[in-house]
């Protein structure tokens, strides 16, 4: 390789370096690994979502004249259980007190439970009465109405619970929780009868104040992707916390598509009905948890118009299930939005439109993701195959130009612009292109770009396994520890994989750089990619591992095919006029006797 050659792989390199760096999670330098155990981690207090909540007072005072009498009384649990989630809803609030998703198992082994049963549930209603109070119902006992304390759904069946919160006027609140076996969603219905004297102010509020329950082992990579979301208009609200102690709020006035909060690889979604919201409160904090990790937790309120019928109704579809990009936009409402796959104007296209239906096919038909990614590498491989065949013939041509390039710079040493021109009329010559390694690698890196968010994102991929000690494609995998940290990098964990990964681009740079001048490139490139991948999901690494084992076989191959192949110089084409007029002038003419 030349200069100008070794300037783009350079640049190359460091966007590639930039966008790692910018992307990974920042890595604490922790004495044991990150973790938030089910039991033992304190819970954060709740975020304080506008209006504030009423102060402890006596019933009386708290709850005024319309609800007193329902601050007081036995708690009741009603358990619904279908294929694929466990819930459990109290009569206490008439709020959801635990929901655990039958089909995954957190990091411990245990069923996820994505609320969190600290904070006694949630999913409250409150408003202003008529006589001052803010009635929160969380505190209030409902009554619960079921066919028994037990239900099981199965097949096609669906199941009504309704929560009854009576007033002393002889109105009532009722919270209709509607559920279907084999969906992750329920209807929630509220229906306020005969309450238009009670309720003031013409808005009551739902809201989710305590976040969702953390899954993962590595708690500052699911806080990474912990959020709180608004749709409306086409326009994607999100609000963020990225720093212990920060706050964040969003409001948004009107109405919303939906309303949501995820961790890595879960969500929590309200979508409203027939009667939108008149406005949208989200509000998030990071909390500091054992072990150097992280907590956030984030609370949302929908503002709900009411207008002092006799009767009022709103409907909504609560979702609580995992992060799924087919089945969020199966909902038709763009709450898949939420997962991040990238820049909207190029990666994730690509991730969306190639890379899901790819490894979806391919899963349909191979039981191990291992193997999915191993083929998916050989698909890229093959469909770039053309355009990396003729670079590495022009980068063999080229280590066949370093002495003719040596003499010349040996010739021109003390005018470096007249060196430089000799050596690009060489390249012109043997018809080189200098840039031609480059290309390949920049069409890679959305390919590369890509990857790396699905394999962060994509739930398919949690807690897959490939063979021994790759346990889980969509997390670092951990080879060995090493007994101090790498400064900087804060690398203790060592990846098997970043390693072969790093070994392969060793022999690539090996194979390719023969110039003597860019001997530091041999070494410098595999270390820092080693050290950069090391923090990055399994499942990628192994991608570029058989990828970088498939082109060293194709160079080998090209090699084999041209050593000792003498440099010819490409034939000059036949100039011509363009277009058929072109093609005319070429025909000889004939002469004719006048």
């Amino acid at each position: 390789m030349d200069r100008q050659a070794t300037l783009g792989f350079v640049l190359i390199f460091m966007i590639l370096m930039a966008w790692m760096y910018l992307n990974s999670p920042t890595p604490p330098v922790p004495t044991e690994p990150q973790t938030v155990l089910s039991d033992t981690v304190a819970a954060p207090k709740e975020p304080t979502v506008e209006p504030p909540k009423a102060t402890d007072l006596p019933s009386q005072d708290r709850f005024g004249r319309y609800f007193s009498a329902r601050a007081q009384g036995k708690e009741q649990l009603i358990t619904i259980e279908t294929d694929l989630y466990k819930a459990t809803i109290t009569s206490k609030g008439g709020l959801i007190k635990e929901w655990e998703l039958k089909k995954f198992k957190s990091w411990d082994g245990n069923p996820v439970q994505v609320v969190d049963y600290e904070a006694k549930g949630d999913l409250g209603v409150r408003f202003m009465s008529a006589d001052g109070r803010l009635i929160e119902t969380r505190s209030l006992y409902f009554e619960a109405r079921a066919s028994g304390r037990q239900i099981a759904l199965e097949g096609n069946e669906e199941r009504e619970l309704r929560l009854v919160l009576p007033a002393s006027n002889g109105g009532e609140m009722v919270k209709i929780l509607r559920f279907r076996n084999g969906s992750y969603d329920i209807g929630l219905e509220l229906v306020f009868s005969r309450l238009s004297d009670v309720v003031a102010n013409f808005k009551y509020e739902l809201a989710w104040e305590s976040g969702l329950r953390y899954a993962e082992r590595n708690s500052i990579d699911e806080s990474a992707f912990s959020a709180a979301h608004a749709f409306a208009a086409g326009e994607h609200i999100e609000i963020d916390a990225g720093s212990v102690g920060q706050t964040v709020k969003q409001e948004h006035q009107g109405g919303v598509d939906w309303v949501a909060m995820n961790t890595k690889y879960f969500l929590l979604a309200l979508i409203p009905g027939s009667v939108n919201t008149s406005a949208v409160y989200l509000q998030g904090e990071r909390f500091a948890a054992p072990d150097n990790g992280a907590v956030e937790r984030y609370g949302m309120i929908l503002e709900m118009p009411f207008r002092g019928g006799l009767e009022e109704r709103s409907d909504f579809k609560l979702f609580l299930g995992p992060a799924d990009y087919n089945v969020l936009s199966s909902y038709d409402v763009g709450l898949e939005r939420v997962i991040y796959l990238g820049w909207d104007f190029l990666v994730r296209p690509i991730s969306v439109y190639l890379m899901l239906p790819v490894f979806t096919f391919l899963r349909s038909i191979i039981p191990n993701w291992g193997i999915v990614l191993i083929i998916f590498a050989i698909i890229i491989k093959v469909v770039l195959h053309p355009l990396t065949k003729t670079s590495m013939k022009s980068m063999k041509k080229m280590q066949g130009l370093q002495p003719m390039m040596e003499e010349i710079r040996a010739k021109y040493k003390d005018d470096p612009q007249k060196m430089n021109q000799q050596i690009m009329n060489l390249y012109r010559e043997y018809g080189v292109n200098p840039a031609g390694g480059c290309l390949p690698l920049l069409l890679q890196f959305p390919i590369l770009i890509a990857l790396y968010n699905v394999f962060r994102a994509a739930i398919e991929l949690r807690q897959a396994g490939f063979f021994w000690w790759i346990d889980d494609l969509s997390v670092p995998d951990k080879l060995f520890t090493l007994p101090f940290t790498i400064p900087l990098f804060g690398i203790q964990e060592v990846s098997g994989l970043a390693l072969l990964m790093g070994i392969t681009t060793f022999i690539q740079q090996k194979m390719t750089v023969k110039d003597p001048r860019q001997k530091a490139m041999v070494w410098m490139m595999p270390v820092m990619m080693t050290l950069l991948f090391n923090g990055f999901p399994s499942g990628l690494n192994l991608y570029y591992f058989v990828f970088n084992l498939l082109s060293i076989g194709q160079q080998m191959f090209i090699n084999k095919q041209h050593d000792g192949e003498p440099l010819r110089k490409p034939e000059p084409k036949k100039a011509r006029r363009g277009g058929v007029f072109g093609k005319l002038g070429d025909i000889p003419r004939i002469n004719k006797k006048t």
